[in-house]
């Protein structure tokens, strides 16, 4: 590392003799790709966070373009009378598609979703029912009639009237449940008809945020103006739904950075100010030439280290991000806050550099030859840090999830310009701030050390210590099993009023089971029925079943002539049982819906269902899609449970051998975690084997790469003791910045490890003095950076800013415990050469 760094060595001779140039040009350069950076957006859809030849991700594509994949906007009203409600609704529906967004030059809604049309499928019924419900329902009258008949023997004793009852009613339930699904209520309102819900589907994209901005806006400026307490003194109306969430999810997230950037990097300022301010006393309390400096200058001079470190580090992050928006684009949930990560990582090398610096100038050396010694000296150990820390998030950018390989590319980077900004911009700043004597140092006496034997200079119980620290590193790692993964996605989302309170009144309205569908495009109608086939049977044979119901409109909607003809021979033979006479003269609600559900005795045309039904069936052009809609029976906010619907539908192929692969929010959310459930353990393996080779590159010592590596391994042990104690999980947020604690944490093993090369035997005492307050102060400004996501709304991004704080401070205590003592131990016995 000194060779690469001897190579790098006349630029600083170039910064001394040239400093405004080299800040001039690096600040032009950081302006111009600073304002590319503010133009980076959130990108939450997690179809993106998948790779582009993902079979799942393919099937949305080609879903989302030939059916669409449009989100309402839901309005809820509320008042004690239904036809208030229907009279507002009505008037609502008019002004809200007459909104227009003058911007995009079209109107903000294209339709509506609120009075279904239900005659003509009331007197239809059976024409749409599949063949399975068809039989189902000829099983059921055989059933009445063979009922009707017993009824009428005077002479006949039933001793199975229970079962029969039993098997009756289940019968019963079968033909309601696919009757109601078939023909819903004529508005979709609450059973006590005092909530109802119409939906408006927008004309632009959901990812179009400054158009969803606009849209919320002029809608709440509607309500205003058409004021619904006008119609019913108790009316409410609240409007949303998941479109409304999915802005307030992006807005928060913003607003959370926002936050913790501002929290995380004021505190980190504040920190550096401090800590420098302390080590600026303790020179001029130690100088040798007796001038001391008043309160005033002191309190004046307070935010002089931040400037110097602050400058380079702000240049270093519009870089990063500047080059972020022309490689990527946009940022994902889990990137979004690698700004304020990036400040408390960037700034621990400006810290070292800077410590390093004015030590050497307060013992009177010259500044160009302190830029020398800082370099020869502390520049080596930054370097291979850096390098390390940079390389093993390289590592993320080889995954196929997004999340790690986007957040691996930023993150590394970023700490790449850091360090260069850190080595060659910081020297100027310096510079610059002496020659306008913003920088002040008393000469101090430089005390020699011989008695380098003395127990003042041991680190004490070094033997004890390291046994303790091992002894919990293996009772910790005999019970890893303990750790566990949180798959439920509920816990991991923030929580909204507004929605929460639109959730309430609108869930009064009844919903059917069939929600979250996965959708299976194929090429033609005959495929559909293969594929429908394929899942039934699935269905039969899955001990475990996921599938609730499959529906296809081919299979409801006969399309040749043949299995039109089909369709009207069931029903011919459906009302031939109604025509019994044991059931003609019945006066039953189930035998008449049955009489007028089984009056279609033509071929019916697709332009007579109505549009409510065969909505749902067709593609972009108004044609009856080649595609099935599968309804899962579990609960997929349960990653396990949509990992095991996604296993069960999401690739159905054929007996002709073609595939067919599922496509839905939920299929994509479950192919993620299995992605980052498979590839997490080789990322963390791969960032682990760079560190050690890296390191191993840079000591040239096998004994000194473990020694340094030590801190790092311990600590991390250390945090999922912690972990195990506390009940913390992995999750879908926080398992990416496992890997970029691996990078981190070595940090403080390079540093001290170095400086004890350095210094030389017995000297531990003095390392810890020096560098050993440098990297407690590093680690303690990446820990504040990362502690601003603590303060945040989002569950998932505040278990980041957990694992992070927990991690960094684990290694830092290992660092400052566990690595002097095993330093000590072994040099003691003569195991550890210099």
């Amino acid at each position: 590392m000194h060779k690469f760094l001897q190579f790098f060595r006349p630029l600083i001779k170039f910064n001394y003799n040239y400093p405004y140039w080299v800040l001039g040009t690096t600040a032009l350069a950081a302006i111009v790709l600073g304002s590319f950076a503010v133009q980076l957006t959130v990108d939450t859809d997690l179809a993106n966070l998948l790779p582009d030849q993902n079979p799942h991700v393919k099937s949305l594509d080609k879903l989302q373009e030939t059916v669409g994949g449009e989100t309402a906007m839901s309005v809820a009203i509320k008042s004690p009378s239904f036809e208030d409600n229907k009279a507002f609704a009505r008037d609502l529906i008019d002004s809200t598609l007459a909104m227009y967004d003058n911007k995009r030059d079209a109107p903000f809604f294209e339709r509506v979703s609120f009075r279904r049309e239900t005659t003509f499928l009331e007197n239809n019924a059976l024409y749409f029912a599949t063949n399975n419900e068809l039989s189902d329902i000829k099983t059921y009258l055989k059933e009445e009639i063979q009922k009707a008949k017993e009824d009428a023997n005077p002479f006949l004793v039933d001793f199975g009237e229970d079962e029969e009852s039993a098997s009756e009613e289940e019968s019963m339930s079968d033909f309601e449940e696919s009757y109601n699904a078939l023909i819903p209520s004529e508005y979709a309102i609450s059973p006590d008809s005092t909530v109802m819900v119409v939906e408006f589907y927008p004309t632009g994209s959901k990812s179009n945020l400054s158009y969803l901005r606009r849209m919320f806006s002029s809608y709440d400026s509607l309500l205003a103006e058409i004021n619904p307490q006008s119609y019913n003194q108790a009316m409410e109306v609240e409007y949303g739904g998941r479109l409304k969430r999915h802005l307030s999810e992006i807005d928060s997230i913003m607003n959370d950075v926002f936050n913790s950037f501002a929290s995380g990097i004021s505190s980190v300022i504040l920190l550096v100010m401090l800590y420098f301010s302390f080590k600026k006393y303790t020179n001029y309390r130690s100088a040798s030439n007796g001038e001391e400096s008043s309160f005033w200058i002191h309190l004046i001079r307070l935010p002089v280290p931040a400037l110097v470190i602050g400058i380079p580090l702000l240049i270093s992050l519009a870089w990063t991000f500047g080059i972020t928006y022309f490689v990527l684009g946009s940022l994902n949930t889990m990137t979004s806050v690698l700004f304020v990560i990036l400040f408390g990582m960037g700034i621990d090398y400006g810290i070292h550099f800077y410590a390093r610096y004015i030590e050497f100038r307060a013992e009177g050396t010259p500044i160009l030859e302190a830029f020398y010694q800082t370099y020869d000296n502390t520049g080596s150990a930054i370097v291979v840090s850096g390098f390390t820390t940079a390389f093993s998030l390289f590592v993320l950018i080889l995954a196929q999830f997004r999340g790690f390989s986007e957040f691996g590319f930023i993150a590394g980077s970023g700490i790449i310009l850091a360090l260069l900004s850190m080595l060659y911009i910081m020297p100027s700043v310096l510079l610059i701030f002496e020659r306008l004597n913003w920088i002040k140092f008393n000469e101090r006496e430089v005390v020699s050390n011989d008695n380098s034997d003395s127990m003042m200079n041991r680190f004490p119980m070094a033997r004890n210590l390291v046994v303790l620290g091992l002894v919990i590193s293996v009772f910790v790692g005999m019970n890893y099993q303990k750790l566990g993964f949180e798959y439920d996605f509920g816990k991991l989302e923030p929580e909204f009023s507004e929605y929460e309170q639109f959730n309430k009144m609108a869930g009064q309205v009844s919903h059917s089971d069939k929600r979250n569908p996965a959708y299976i495009l194929a090429d033609n109608q005959q495929q559909v029925i293969e594929i429908v086939d394929k899942i039934r049977q699935k269905m039969k044979t899955d001990s475990t079943p996921t599938v609730l119901s499959v529906e296809a409109l081919p299979e409801r909607f006969p399309t040749s002539e043949e299995a039109n003809n089909e369709k009207l021979k069931e029903i011919a033979e459906v009302r031939s049982l109604l025509n019994d006479p044991f059931l003609k003269e019945q006066d039953d609600p189930q035998l008449d819906k049955l009489r007028k559900a089984a009056q279609t005795q033509q071929k019916l045309d697709v332009d007579q269902i109505p549009d409510y039904f065969k909505n749902q069936f067709l593609n972009k052009q108004g044609e009856v899609g080649n595609f099935v809609i599968v309804y899962p029976s579990v609960g997929l906010a349960d990653g396990e449970k949509s990992i095991a619907f996604k296993n069960d539908i999401g690739k159905i192929t054929l007996d002709s051998g073609k595939t067919f692969h599922a496509a839905s929010t939920s299929i994509i959310a479950a192919e993620m975690l299995e992605l980052m459930r498979s590839e997490s353990p080789w990322m963390v393996g791969a960032t682990f084997t760079v560190v050690f080779l890296l390191m191993l590159v840079a000591f040239r010592s096998l004994k000194w790469t473990i020694i340094a590596m030590l801190p790092l391994t311990v600590g991390l042990v250390w945090l999922f003791g912690i972990m195990m104690l506390t009940g913390m999980m992995f999750n879908f947020y926080n398992l990416v910045v496992l890997p970029a604690i691996l990078g981190i944490g070595e940090d403080n093993g390079v540093h001290l490890a170095s400086r004890y090369r350095e210094e030389g035997s017995n000297s531990m005492w003095e390392v810890l003095s020096s560098t050993g307050q440098h990297v407690t102060i590093g680690s303690l400004t990446t820990m504040l950076g990362f502690s601003g996501l603590l303060l945040t709304n989002h569950p998932g991004l505040q278990s980041i800013g957990e694992i992070a704080v927990i991690g960094i401070g684990m290694t830092l205590i290992a660092a400052l415990t566990f690595l002097p003592a095993l330093i000590q131990w072994l040099d003691d016995r003569n195991w550890i050469r210099f």
